[in-house]
């Protein structure tokens, strides 16, 4: 199984809209962090649908080892 690439050590803090729908990049070779452009293609990698019930911040993984894809749950303080 391929290894995400890392890109970031922190979240990617990010105002979502209620009723829109992203596609957060899962493999980290996207140039538009947080979300996927299509790099992922080749590889065992897809990006992940998130889905805004409300308009809000969230905080998408930028380590992309976080157990609770696409947002992050604190894994970059561990890998």
């Amino acid at each position: 199984m391929d290894e995400p690439v890392r890109v970031s050590n922190t979240p990617y803090a990010t105002e979502v809209e209620a009723g829109k729908t992203y596609f957060w990049c899962a493999c980290g070779k996207s140039a538009k962090q947080p979300f996927c452009d299509g790099s992922h293609r080749a590889s065992s990698f897809t990006p992940v649908k998130y889905e805004a019930s409300e308009s809000k911040k969230v905080f998408f993984c930028g380590c992309k080892h976080t157990k609770s894809q696409p947002l992050c749950d604190g894994s970059h303080k561990s890998k």
